[in-house]
């Protein structure tokens, strides 16, 4: 239960925030445009995993992992209680009203969730392998519990005033300020678990054994750093070229593998995201939730198929990313559409069919993810760290490029419930 509660910790913040977006648009001066400044943020947060890599290697005795994770997870809960005051307060910036300390403190939560990717793993080798299992249910749950708070918090009711025809939000069940607590009290949690976890008595044996027969592959939500996994099976595969080490794949699958790593990641983490506002929103708000709160239940619900239900054909992976790639194309198709989608005039029965594409858009590409970590994990240490290299090169690209589509070409039109007059 400790190794859960510890897991937990890892991607709960990012994954909050996420799922909170659809009231924070509505407050925040950005507005449509806030989660495309989002996908940037989180990808600037790797400066965090990769200056922990580096000095693990340049110098690997200065490091103390326990004490960077005390101080990742204190930063997490400091920011998670600065967000409950500060997350609405803007600044003007070149006469311009911008959310400064709402960006400054998005930006360290995701690097706290960035760098427990390349920090929370090797502790863990520290204990016996089957404390690893239930760490990653607690990872998985770190993108679960989110939106699972997140429909029980509901978005509140939208109506339209009659005289200045504008969109009135009225409030959900509770405040985006008990949420930024319930998010605090998971980082307190998972704080406390790991402070057990060290007071724990070394008397058992280390294992040595793989630390997940099956996978060594993240569980986490939404917006998942694809950081680099360890993998004890190293010292196994052929050290002069460990990519070709495995007969079964020949360079051909194994740039088809790579190349399915790097699109996957470009869709989920950078290029669907930016939009999604404009995909969902032209909807209500309604939509717009529940297309963040499931899409978050269904990434570690997908992962979590793809641990006792494993296909590593390349040709089923194949077929499953084309099929994700045509939900994420027709939510695309909707973005570039707004504010006037298809089918707007019938906004409440169609509202099902957009949240049913965000869902399983998530949910094909979140099971190709895993497969691709499970395929790669048994080639090789090296090939894992590829894949997680590719996996941040796609993610990269992603969201840089939609970033000054949004924002400075503007090639997607924001609007609003109420006023905007569109064809039937």
């Amino acid at each position: 239960m400790l190794a859960c509660a510890f897991g937990l910790g890892s991607w709960v913040a990012v994954n909050g925030l996420w799922v909170e977006l659809p009231l924070i648009v509505n407050t925040l001066p950005e507005g449509w445009e806030l989660p495309s400044y989002l996908t940037v943020i989180i990808q600037l947060a790797n400066l965090g995993p990769l200056l922990v890599t580096l000095v693990h290697k340049l110098c690997p005795r200065h490091l103390k992992e326990q004490v960077v994770i005390y101080s990742i997870l204190s930063i997490g809960i400091l920011s998670c209680i600065l967000l409950v005051f500060f997350w609405d307060k803007t600044m003007i910036v070149a006469g311009t009203s911008h959310s400064i300390a709402f960006f400054i403190i998005t930006f360290f939560l995701s690097l706290v969730d960035c760098t427990s990717s390349v920090t929370f793993l090797p502790f863990m080798m520290l204990l016996p392998a089957k404390y690893v299992t239930t760490y990653f249910i607690g990872e998985g749950l770190s993108g679960f519990l989110p939106g699972v708070v997140a429909l029980a918090q509901g978005v509140g009711f939208t109506k339209c005033n009659m005289w200045s025809l504008h969109t009135e939000h009225l409030p959900p069940n509770f405040s985006t300020e008990v949420f930024f607590f319930f998010l605090a009290a998971m980082m307190c949690i998972s704080l406390a678990a790991f402070f057990a976890l060290n007071r724990l008595p070394r008397t058992f044996e280390l294992s040595t054994k793989t630390l997940v027969p099956d996978m060594v592959v993240s569980v986490s939500s939404g917006l998942d750093n694809p950081g680099l996994e360890i993998d004890r099976e190293e010292a196994g595969v052929a050290q002069s070229n460990p990519m070709l080490a495995n007969p079964k794949h020949s360079v051909y699958h194994l740039t088809f593998i790579y190349l399915m790593v790097v699109w996957v990641n470009t869709a989920t983490n950078g290029l669907l995201p930016s939009v999604q506002t404009y995909s969902c929103m032209p909807y209500g708000n309604l939509a717009y939730h529940l297309s963040t709160a499931l899409s978050s239940v269904a990434n570690p619900v997908a992962c979590t198929i793809a641990m006792f239900l494993q296909n590593r054909s390349l040709v089923f992976l194949g077929v499953l990313t084309t099929l994700g790639t045509v939900f994420g194309s027709y939510n695309m198709a909707m973005a570039a559409m707004s504010p006037c989608p298809l089918l707007i005039g019938s906004v409440f029965r169609y509202q099902h069919l957009k949240v049913s594409s965000w869902v399983f858009f998530t949910g094909t590409l979140s099971y190709v993810k895993v497969m691709v970590g499970v395929i790669l994990r048994d080639r090789s240490h090296s090939a894992l760290v590829w894949c997680g290299a590719a996996a941040q090169m796609g993610s990269l690209v992603g969201s840089i490029t939609m970033f000054p589509l949004v924002n400075i070409q503007q090639l997607f039109k924001s609007g609003d419930f109420c006023n905007t007059e569109c064809p039937l």
